[in-house]
């Protein structure tokens, strides 16, 4: 019943204008501004543009459009856009202002240009059309990689923990930890003293030199400047004869290993063990 309503009053309004307009020649905008010669004339037609561009804009913001006829508005949108610059371009050469630099640029501004395209903007709900919004939307920067110049202007002494210390934190808490230490192992040592203290005397000196062991134990004699000194060898210490004996089994038995057969070999070692060599 409503839609009814609107219908007929948009009906009344019509037959309304087209009274009014009885009489009157309706002037039509120049396709061109060049072929208009008045000042006037030219002011005119750059406010009535405004108008029609300021229409559209406010027509734009309903998304609920639908996305060609948004497409269409936004196209519109641009063209008059150009043509009224065509016009304040035109009104500067007639001796007018310069509406480049003094007008309102609100209407401009509302658009939103895509990078790279320019000249052509983006109205209301024309920015959140699929393909478009992704053209808004910024790459991310790549973070720059340091040269080793860069990477080595930040290595200094704290870098190598040359300066932990110097902090003022570090150095009483390694003091405080280092006298609980010392006073352990000052604790543990007296205690094992007390221990060991009977102990002691009886204990038996392993380098201590008996009358006794004369017999079986060989004496150094050590030539000095201004006197001699005689040095008692706890081991046997073999005389040449005894260490020339050595070298020469020990050349016989490599060239017995490098010339004689296995055989030889074992049949000499059982001849040795029989005869007790």
């Amino acid at each position: 019943m409503a839609r009814n309503q609107e219908k007929r009053q948009l009906l009344l309004n019509r037959i309304w204008s087209a009274k009014q307009d009885e009489g009157k020649v309706k002037e039509r905008r120049p396709f061109l501004a060049t072929d208009c010669n008045d000042l006037k004339e030219a002011e005119k037609w750059r406010q009535q543009v405004i108008r029609q561009i300021s229409k559209k804009v406010s027509q734009i913001q309903n998304p609920g459009l639908g996305e060609y006829r948004i497409r269409d508005l936004n196209d519109e949108i641009n063209k008059l856009l150009r043509e009224k610059g065509h016009w304040q371009d035109r009104i500067v050469e007639l001796g007018g202002p310069d509406y480049h630099k003094v007008g309102p640029k609100m209407l401009d501004h509302e658009g939103k240009e895509v990078p790279g395209n320019r000249g052509y903007k983006y109205f209301g709900a024309a920015k959140d059309l699929p393909g478009v919004r992704e053209l808004f939307e910024k790459e991310p920067t790549k973070a720059s990689r340091k040269t080793r110049g860069e990477l080595a202007r930040n290595v200094d002494a704290d870098y190598y923990g040359y300066r932990d210390d110097d902090d003022g934190v570090l150095v009483p808490l390694e003091q405080e930890q280092e006298r609980k230490a010392v006073s352990l192992a000052v604790k543990m040592w007296q205690e094992s003293d007390k221990m060991e203290d009977g102990g002691m005397a009886d204990e038996e000196d392993i380098y201590a030199v008996h009358d006794d062991d004369s017999d079986t134990e060989d004496v150094a004699m050590v030539t000095g400047d201004d006197q001699q000194k005689s040095l008692m060898a706890h081991i046997s210490v073999p005389s040449q004869d005894d260490i020339e004996q050595m070298i020469i089994a020990k050349k016989k038995q490599e060239l017995l290993n490098q010339y004689a057969s296995d055989t030889l070999v074992q049949q000499e070692v059982e001849a040795r063990t029989l005869l007790g060599l």
